[in-house]
């Protein structure tokens, strides 16, 4: 018998998982944070540090983490020790999802009757023999592109070049034992120390239980269904269902169809308890996931929370989102900007000041004020 949750369980779950719930400090260090497993998207003024400082974890100082292109092709925060197993679990599930992950760069290589994983093993290995030392994208995508042959290359109207199209250059780059250097831009690669890799030997379905990415996001996500993971990956639906793992456990959603895994179906279950307020970062975890209409129910609500450009942060409470906000800066001093969407309790009114306070500090400054949009 299919077991019935509620919207608001699953909020709580998510919320739970992802260790938005935990205090400030309560983190033994950088890399003490569950989802960077999944990986953290580093985009945004604040980008991954100010996400993994909400979930408790402080600065990190040691080089413990590390940047690298992985999922979408967008830039991601994992332990560095954890690089090798990101690169498995990361990597296409099949043929068919390398070609649907790269778009329009695969129409080329099919017509030259290349596969996809052989030209993207191409390009990684060419990359990896460019950077002998940190290089800059642009010098990168320049030695890189006199070194392909016509079905990797486009001509860019933008630039009025031809040159490497970019998701094949973004999904190599970690195969190839690189990485981003952070605070740079235009960015920076550089060798990963000691990798020991060849790219695209292993498939994603060779990852380790704990970074495999559909598992992943049903452990931080879920419930959920194949096709909002595949979403999340850019991998065709066949493949995800292919590899649908067999501890999934369907639940129903307010009536809707979901899984989750076997495990966490306990906490799942259990009733929603926590109230903490957090400034959510535009690109954060909990804001990645693909079921939006589940957790902003409101049309234009939805709109406002993902414009096609320039995304707000999501004030949230205990997992429920209340409203956006937006900073502005003056030199050393940080406003933030609030839009709510309901009228705000006091000790939500505190929260959102103490939250305000904290971003200010991780930003070096100091706070003006929090301030309503007009």
């Amino acid at each position: 018998m299919t077991v019935d949750v509620t919207r608001a369980q699953v909020l709580s779950y998510r919320w739970h998982a992802q260790q938005l719930d935990r205090a400030a400090g309560a983190a033994s260090g950088p890399t003490d944070c569950d989802v960077l497993d999944l990986g953290v998207q580093n985009t945004g003024p604040d980008g991954a540090a100010w996400a993994l400082r909400l979930r408790g974890t402080p600065a990190d100082t040691g080089g413990d983490l590390a940047l690298a292109w992985t999922v979408r092709g967008a830039p991601h925060s994992y332990r560095r020790a954890d690089l090798p197993a990101i690169a498995t679990a990361t990597a296409p599930l099949s043929d068919a999802d390398a070609a649907k992950r790269i778009y329009d760069a695969n129409r080329p290589l099919k017509a030259a009757g290349i596969p996809t994983l052989d030209a993207l093993r191409a390009v990684a290995t060419e990359m990896r023999d460019i950077v002998r030392e940190p290089t800059v994208k642009g010098a990168m995508s320049g030695a890189l592109t006199a070194r392909m042959s016509d079905p990797y290359l486009r001509f860019c109207r933008p630039c009025n070049a031809t040159h490497m199209y970019e998701m094949p250059f973004r999904l190599a780059a970690l195969q190839a034992g690189l990485e981003l250097r952070p605070n740079t831009s235009p960015p920076v690669l550089e060798r990963i120390p000691g990798w020991r890799g060849k790219p695209y030997m292993r498939s994603g379905t060779d990852a380790e239980r704990r970074f495999d990415v559909i598992r992943g996001y049903l452990r931080f996500f879920g419930p959920s269904d194949p096709k909002a993971v595949a979403a999340y990956l850019d991998a065709p639906v066949k493949d995800v269902k292919a590899h649908w793992p067999t501890d999934a456990t369907e639940v129903s959603v307010d009536g809707t169809p979901g899984w989750i895994l076997a495990d966490d179906l306990d906490a799942l279950l259990g009733p929603p308890t926590d109230g903490s307020v957090r400034l959510l970062g535009p690109f954060d975890p909990y804001l990645q996931l693909k079921d939006r209409g589940l957790l902003v129910a409101d049309e234009s609500h939805l709109k406002a929370q993902w414009p096609t450009l320039g995304r707000p942060g999501a004030v949230a409470v205990g997992g429920e989102i209340v409203g956006l906000w937006r900073p502005r800066t003056s030199g050393k001093k940080l406003s933030v900007e609030l839009t709510p969407w309901t009228r705000l309790p006091k000790p939500v009114r505190a929260g959102i000041d103490a939250q305000a306070n904290l971003l200010a500090d991780f930003r070096g400054g100091t706070l003006a004020g929090v301030v309503e949009a007009s």
